[in-house]
């Protein structure tokens, strides 16, 4: 029998940094966490514990932190695709690189006289998220972008139903015509193009998002991500395909009868898990490839 090395590949995991402008007495702040990942010739580091074509990882974070000094955050596709393009460009073994930016929320805080100038409070658990893939370099290099954003918590107290559904002998789900939709929105969607501005475009998905789940009556979630992801196609020619990812926060209507009280959806009991997770892809059907941009580092390992 032979043995053989298959994929291989390695980066810097969760590289946390923070980028401060200081340029006036108004600071601005980005918080990122920042992961790359190089694919290319490094099959002696595994099979023999050659590193001589291997940049460290070490390196790739420092990388990070000087390019956030040296080309500036203004906005986290700009610099993951500045990165990725360095990796591929200028590293010689390296065939590819992924890298993968997160970005927190922070908030001015309010003070008398209005905003303060360098005071931050943590904004919501929402995360807007980046990827850029560069593959080849030169003239032949190809590139690709995410964006998205997770964590994004909605929830609405009508307007959702769930019946009609297949039963068996375990069934013990009663069907409903009146229940609270909630959920943690993870949405990633691949652009067509490698410039554009993307904080207004990541606004405006965003805004069309949450519109949807507000406004379409839901017979399941799995409709309601169908009608979010078409909808901001529609809004947006430029994205290829949008992906969701939504659990299903349950939310059960509390027994108050046993104390003589008649709880007309009024009191629940909210619980975390085990919960349903919905997904779906929602693409063109003329879109352009999507190489290798939906191959995380976290799904490596399936």
């Amino acid at each position: 029998m032979e043995y053989v090395l298959a994929d291989h590949q390695y980066g810097k995991a969760e590289t946390r940094l923070v980028r401060i402008y200081r340029d006036t007495a108004r600071h601005q702040i980005r918080d990122l966490n920042v992961s790359t990942c190089l694919r290319g010739n490094f099959a002696d580091a595994y099979l023999y514990g050659d590193q001589a074509k291997v940049l460290p990882t070490d390196s790739q974070k420092n990388t990070a932190y000087a390019f956030a000094l040296e080309h500036g955050v203004t906005d986290i596709e700009t610099y993951a695709l500045a990165l990725a393009k360095h990796f591929a460009d200028d590293i010689e073994p390296v065939h590819a690189a992924r890298v993968e930016v997160d970005e927190y929320a922070w908030d001015r805080v309010q003070v008398a006289a209005g905003d303060h100038p360098h005071a931050f409070v943590r904004g919501s658990q929402e995360v807007r998220t980046a990827t850029a893939t560069a593959e080849g370099r030169g003239r032949e290099q190809r590139v690709w972008i995410l964006s998205g954003l997770q964590d994004l918590v909605l929830l609405k107290s009508t307007g959702s139903e769930f019946a009609g559904f297949l039963q068996d002998r375990y069934t013990t789900l009663a069907e409903t015509h009146d229940r609270v939709l909630a959920t943690s929105l993870t949405a990633r969607w691949r652009h067509k193009r490698t410039d554009a501005d993307w904080n207004a475009i990541n606004a405006s998905i965003r805004q069309v998002l949450i519109e949807q789940f507000a406004t379409v009556h839901s017979l399941a979630l799995q409709q309601t991500l169908w009608q979010m992801g078409k909808a901001v196609l529609a809004a947006h020619a430029d994205i290829a395909e949008i992906r969701l990812s939504a659990p299903n926060k349950h939310h059960f209507l509390v027994d108050l009868s046993p104390f003589g009280l008649d709880n007309r959806g009024e009191v629940f009991h909210a619980d975390d898990r085990p919960y349903g997770l919905i997904q779906c892809a929602v693409e063109r059907d003329d879109a352009p490839p999507a190489g290798p941009v939906w191959d995380s580092p976290n799904l490596f390992a399936g």
